[in-house]
């Protein structure tokens, strides 16, 4: 029987692995080797209603174990407490989960654990939108903005955003949105495609993905770049023949130079007119960025999904070191945090352009953007939501693309639900596909 106050009845944690690392699917220059996978986890509550919130942090593969039992970590801050409070106020749960002093000490508010409590909190969120049978994006875009003002930890950044400015913001940002709405159900979200550009795909494999992407409907694509210059000079060549003069192409070296080479390298590639440059350095190195922005225009520096919480997007944006803000849906602390960090974009002026190369990032990210352009910044202009083509079988609801945008999602929640039988295939080590990977190894070896 469902409890008088319907409560959290569980936290449960899956290990989810996927190879694609077989395929070479995600490779750069620092991560030749990745194996897209989620450190997941569904609340389960006893209100008898069938609902439940999902969640999850993207990794490469090794770190799930570890991330995995960081989620379980937090536990005891959830079990328990009552659903409608929940939902009604996730920001109560975030708060209480940075606070903990405990696991507070081995960040604060970056790494490990940060990821672990947005993987938490972004699963509330979840919850909270199915409850309400709305997909996220609308349940943000309807919301009071005083509601959406209560739900933003401003600690560490009312020098640059105070709770009145956020306000303010966003009620200008409503302004208009009824029209935007109707617009992006009928027209959706501008994005763009990384799927042509990953470090380990040959140059024929290159030119034919970059063909379809323009045919698709895109009009930007991404290259991997940073580990070899003549490789990469040969494939911004072969790229930028392949789409023409006027499709944006973007370059991304994931943090694999010193400040003084990524000008070198990004002043190497300018003549085939990149669009940005994507992580030329450290995520944590404000001045760095700065010194490379200057030095690179008119080619822009992005950067973002690596930045490990709000203040240290608020120093890159108040140095001026970068001219796209990439915030990810699972490198800080969830929901709570990006509205954070939509809020600093907005008052600086600074176009976001969501990272989503990962299991599951595209469908949590397209909702953020959606809020964004519905009720915050009212524009898409210089804005585009990352897509690479990977698992989205993997989920109940999975992003859709057409002409190049991003649908807008019509089922209740942040579209963050996979498939049972995707958990059960690709659960590590245990799963139907690992176990019989094992078996198939043990018998080679053999």
């Amino acid at each position: 029987m469902p409890s008088v106050t319907p409560r959290i009845s569980a936290v449960d944690t899956y290990d989810i692995r996927f190879p694609t690392s077989r395929e070479l699917d995600g490779s750069d220059a620092m991560n030749p080797d990745p194996d897209y996978s989620a450190a997941y986890l569904v609340l389960r509550t006893d209100a008898g209603d069938g609902l439940e919130g999902h969640g999850f942090t993207f990794t490469i593969g090794r770190g799930n174990d570890v991330q995995v039992a960081a989620i379980n970590a937090l536990r005891h801050h959830v079990v328990g407490r009552s659903v409608e409070e929940l939902c009604a106020d996730p920001g109560e749960l975030s708060r209480d989960l940075i606070g903990d002093s405990q696991l507070r000490w081995l960040g604060p508010e970056k790494g490990v654990m940060h990821m672990a409590i947005g993987a938490v909190v972004n699963a509330v969120w979840d919850l909270a939108a199915k409850r309400e049978g709305k997909p996220l994006w609308k349940l943000l875009a309807d919301a009071e903005p005083e509601w959406l003002v209560s739900q933003v930890d401003f600690r560490y950044i009312t020098d640059a955003l105070a709770p009145e400015e956020a306000l303010a913001l966003l009620k200008a940002g409503r302004s208009g949105s009824a029209g935007r709405e109707a617009h992006l159900r009928e027209h959706g979200y501008p994005a763009y495609t990384t799927s042509p550009g990953w470090l380990g795909y040959s140059d024929e494999k290159l030119t034919r993905l970059a063909e379809q992407a323009v045919a698709d409907g895109f009009t930007q694509i991404k290259l991997k770049v940073g580990a070899d210059l003549a490789d990469d000079v040969r494939r911004c060549r072969a790229a930028r023949a392949a789409v023409g003069p006027d499709i944006r192409m973007a370059i991304d070296a994931n943090q694999r130079w010193n400040v003084a080479e990524a000008v070198q390298w990004t002043n190497a590639l300018a003549e085939f007119d990149p669009f940005w440059i994507e992580e030329p350095t450290s995520p944590d190195d404000i001045l760095g960025h700065a010194t490379i922005r200057r030095a690179v225009t008119p080619v822009k520096v992005a950067t973002g999904e690596h930045v490990q919480n709000r203040i240290v997007f608020k120093q890159l944006l108040q140095a001026g070191a970068i001219d796209i803000l990439q915030l990810d849906s699972a490198r800080v602390g969830g929901v709570n945090e990006n509205l954070a960090i939509l809020l600093l974009a907005a008052k600086f002026g600074v176009p976001v352009c969501p990272h989503a190369g990962g299991v599951g990032l595209c469908e949590l990210v397209q909702h953020l953007s959606m809020f964004d352009y519905l009720a915050l910044s009212g524009t898409t202009e210089d804005r585009v939501i990352e897509y690479v083509d990977h698992l989205h079988q993997h989920f109940t609801d999975p992003v859709v693309i057409r002409s190049g945008h991003y649908t807008a999602p019509t089922a209740p929640g942040f579209s963050a639900t996979m498939h049972p039988e995707s958990l059960g295939t690709f659960r590590y080590p245990n799963g139907t596909f690992w176990a019989a990977d094992l078996a198939q190894r043990t018998e080679r070896a053999a």
